[in-house]
């Protein structure tokens, strides 16, 4: 079964940045469409930022200017850049792939946007 650790998460004030990591055993991360959740408290996990194979992302109307998805294919692991983060990025992000139907969820990271 695929491993996922999502890491990178903190603390940080408005207008500051993360990077989270997805490290994958199990996968060769390059073949698949890889996404970013996140899910506030009491909400539904949302789609954040997608890349497929062939490098189309898409990004959630939210995050679109400030968040970048990227792949280090050598390091077998995908990359969500925060910039300009908000309060209302505050979440637990994952990460995952809609090739694996929804199995295979990692802890997630921890992101908190707070002064």
């Amino acid at each position: 079964q695929v491993q996922l650790v999502e890491s990178g998460g903190g603390l940080v004030q408005p207008g500051g940045s993360l990077r989270l990591s997805c490290a994958a055993s199990g996968r060769i991360l390059r073949i698949y469409t890889m996404d970013w959740y996140r899910q506030a408290p009491g909400k539904q996990r949302e789609l954040v930022a997608s890349i497929t194979s062939g490098g189309t992302i898409y990004y959630a109307d939210s995050v679109k200017g400030r968040f970048t998805i990227f792949r280090d294919n050598a390091k077998n692991t995908v990359y969500l850049q925060m910039n300009s983060l908000k309060a209302e990025d505050t979440a637990v992000y994952y990460c995952n792939s809609p090739s694996w139907g929804g199995a295979n969820w990692g802890q997630g990271t921890q992101v908190t946007v707070s002064s």
